[in-house]
């Protein structure tokens, strides 16, 4: 008689609701106070207002998509100059490579968006609910009068802060002031409506009922992470050889650690710090607030659980104080990454002061070729946009290089100049024409070079072309 097989092992764990003690120290007060900067930042910065004449729009940082820009106080960017956004993420990555490798997963426990609106909705859940024990109980009691009171008053208030999360982002993207009138007289456009509905519902979601979820299964960096840490690395970690074995402190051989749960009982995460290193921690330090507290009620040293790198365990272990933190700092990966991401700021804020306001592309016409006119002269076709990027409307010369025996003349213009409308681009039809038996009339291919200049002669821009002639 066979045994019936084994039911295979379920690869998917239930989520236990997570309930994060209230705990007071440094990091919760730094943790505060970069929440704080981090919202205010978000929430203000559509508001702020930049003067910039009377034919741009005067909000300090707006991507416009409807005219394809972007502003941010002082700087505008445009649709060919998208490197500038490729090099600000590309400074953002190597950023992100370069806090991870001095210091853990700062960036996780303090500044991700994820872990700053998780915290904000805990703190509202806090004031509603109770703290901790509070938080339990209401978990688990029938869904009375007082539970759908509070419930519902935490909700309400979580949707509020979604909804503010959903209407500051659209306001990026358009007139703050004058979105948020048509927002409210239901004039807005239906994307602005669509966009804050999604921003609202994924806030109220991933920071309300997901929080650790995201950061375990959603996001990727938790396991990117390993390949910028090595043994230098400070993190956050449970000093064994001083707390073990645990248990009171009245028992003769027990370690300083009392075993109260503390350093678990505040973790966001829910995970216990002493199994020692694991995916799921943030390095948000609220263990070690919690752990020092209760080493200062029971008289013992605070570290207990604090920042330590691998290196620092092996010389603790043997009586050897550790590393400074400067020696953890300023090592060969830490220098590289610091470098890397100097370089490129350097190169984007010399690309930035050395472009020119004006901007030109030449496209030629190709069919046909060139065209022979009556009298002999061979003539090129070529289509030039012109983008003037100031704020007032500039006449602009195109002219050859001095001494050049082409001649130049601009399709619908009288003379060799052309009008172009304040931050806009405007394409003009251009023609080259070369002298029947001169070089270029008689060559196959010449290399010729279109200058743009305005008309005081102290902005100028060039493009090299080729001009095809007719070979004999």
């Amino acid at each position: 008689m066979s045994l019936p097989a084994p039911e295979p092992a379920s690869l998917y764990a239930a989520r236990e609701p997570i309930f994060p003690r209230r705990v007071k120290g440094s990091f919760r007060r730094l943790k505060w106070w970069i929440m704080a900067a981090t919202l205010g930042i978000y929430y203000i910065t559509p508001w702020l207002r930049w003067d910039r004449g009377p034919n741009l729009p005067d909000q300090a940082v707006l991507v416009d998509l409807a005219n394809r820009r972007f502003f941010f106080f002082m700087i505008e960017i445009w649709p060919h100059e998208f490197y500038f956004v490729a090099g600000l993420l590309i400074m953002a990555g190597l950023g992100l490579f370069l806090f991870t490798s001095a210091a853990g997963r700062v960036w996780c426990g303090y500044a991700c968006p994820q872990t700053v609106w998780t915290d904000l909705f805990i703190l509202v859940e806090r004031w509603v609910e109770g703290d901790r024990n509070a938080r339990i109980r209401l978990h688990r009691q029938g869904w009375d009068g007082e539970k759908v009171r509070k419930r519902a008053v935490k909700w309400a208030l979580w949707f509020l802060i979604g909804l503010a999360t959903g209407g500051a982002w659209v306001f990026y993207f358009t007139d703050a002031p004058r979105l948020a009138v048509d927002l409210v007289t239901g004039n807005a456009h239906p994307i602005a409506y669509t966009t804050m509905l999604i921003l609202t519902a994924t806030t109220f979601v991933f920071g309300g009922f997901a929080r650790e979820q995201i950061c375990i299964y959603a996001c990727p960096w938790p396991r990117i992470q390993a390949a910028m840490m090595d043994e230098d690395t400070i993190t956050i970690g449970y000093r064994d050889w001083r707390g073990e074995p645990r248990g009171k402190q009245a028992v003769e051989g027990n370690g300083d650690c009392i075993d109260c749960m503390a350093c678990v009982n505040v973790c966001p995460m829910g995970i216990d710090i002493r199994d020692g290193q694991q995916m799921a921690c943030i390095t948000c330090g609220l263990c070690i607030d919690a752990c020092d507290d209760t080493m200062d009620k029971i008289g013992k040293p605070r570290g207990l659980v604090g920042y330590l790198a691998l290196t620092d365990e092996v010389r603790e272990r043997a009586g050897q104080p550790p590393k400074s933190v400067w020696a953890h700092v300023f090592r060969p990966r830490t220098v590289l990454y610091t470098v890397l991401w100097a370089g490129v700021g350097v190169a984007l804020v010399v690309a930035l002061f050395l472009r020119s306001p004006i901007d030109i592309s030449v496209t030629p016409v190709r069919n046909p070729l060139y065209v022979t006119l009556s009298d002999g002269t061979i003539r090129n076709t070529y289509d030039v946009r012109l983008r003037n990027k100031s704020g007032a409307d500039k006449w602009f010369w195109i002219t050859l290089t001095a001494g050049s025996r082409y001649a130049v003349t601009l399709e619908g213009e009288d003379g060799a100049k052309v009008l172009v409308p304040a931050n806009e681009t405007y394409q003009q039809r251009v023609y080259v024409e070369a002298l029947p038996g001169s070089e270029g009339a008689t060559t196959e291919r010449s290399e010729i070079r279109l200058w743009v200049a305005n008309e005081d002669g102290t902005e100028r821009v060039s493009k090299d072309v080729v001009f095809n002639g007719k070979a004999e």
